[in-house]
């Protein structure tokens, strides 16, 4: 997606692949502002407009929306709640999604997916049995085997 902002007599330009353009909430360049992908304004503003405006101080700590906007964080744990309405727009655009995941190692990352994968694949295998396609409870029994196998690889290192 490609797109062109002309402010004044200033011309912008972003260019952003499918799956980024989707991060971003980018769905309709007519109802979208260049400022809000690069500075998260719209986010900042529609957190204000839920909030009802930068008058919201946070009980706890006295943090307003402006200070959140100027640091980018938070100033306690209360502000969460204070804060919450317009608060899950923001992160969406700001990160992946709204729910914080973490930093794993990579080694225990890869053992995590194979194992997920192994779970998915003997529901796979089980449901194919139910329905009695044994050529694919077939090919998923070999298939969880060298699963297995990697898992075990994986876990030994």
């Amino acid at each position: 997606m490609h797109l062109t902002q002309i402010v004044g007599d200033k011309m912008q330009k972003v260019d952003l692949c499918e799956a980024c353009s989707k991060e971003k909430g980018v769905s309709d360049p007519s109802t979208f502002s260049l400022a809000d992908l690069l500075l998260g304004l719209g986010s900042a503003q529609e957190l204000e407009q839920a909030g009802g405006g930068a008058d919201i101080k946070c009980p706890q700590c006295g943090f307003t929306q402006a200070d959140f906007k100027k640091n980018g964080r938070f100033g306690c744990a209360d502000c969460y709640q204070t804060f919450a309405e317009g608060l899950d727009s923001m992160l969406k655009s700001m990160h992946k999604g709204v729910q914080h995941k973490g930093k794993v190692p990579k080694a225990i990352a890869q053992t995590r997916d194979v194992s997920e994968k192994l779970k998915k694949m003997q529901k796979e295998l089980d449901k194919a049995i139910t329905e009695e396609d044994f050529e694919r409870a077939a090919q998923l029994r070999d298939e969880i085997k060298e699963t297995k196998k990697r898992l075990e690889q994986l876990e030994s290192v």
